[in-house]
């Protein structure tokens, strides 16, 4: 049984979020920038023993996905062709930013960590981990 990656995709830059060997916990791991994560999917992969990655699906609160949705199916597509014994799960990902944000207000005073995009994106792709794996004890 492998580790479990997680992926707050985004246009610019991605989130990635990792369980421990057990599969308990979800922890942020970095950001990796999107024209470069395919690479970074195939490195780690291998590197963790990954058998699972759960992509966020970005609805809206009327359950509408927004358009960002088109870019993750293309995106999909692409990991099934280079990656293909990957099994790929999605969770809905509403006010992950939001809750990113308001934990990383209550650690820290520092602006330039609550500025920092990266942290909330790497915090979003653990909060969506974390769902799954409560949905799938």
């Amino acid at each position: 049984m492998g580790k479990i990656l997680g992926l707050d995709y985004g246009k610019k830059r991605c989130g990635i979020s990792i369980t421990d060997e057990l599969r308990l916990i979800a922890s942020p791991l970095t950001t990796v920038n999107t024209n470069e994560l395919m690479n970074f999917l195939v490195e780690i992969v291998k590197k963790e023993k990954i058998s699972i990655l759960v992509i966020g699906e970005p609805k809206d609160i009327n359950d509408n996905f927004f358009h960002l949705e088109k870019s993750i199916q293309d995106f999909i597509k692409k990991i099934k062709i280079h990656i293909p014994a990957l099994v790929i799960k999605r969770e809905d990902e509403r006010f992950t930013s939001k809750l990113s944000r308001i934990y990383i207000n209550q650690l820290t005073n520092k602006r330039r960590v609550k500025v920092d995009k990266k942290n909330l994106d790497k915090i979003s792709a653990s909060l969506i981990l974390e769902s799954y794996l409560k949905r799938n004890e």
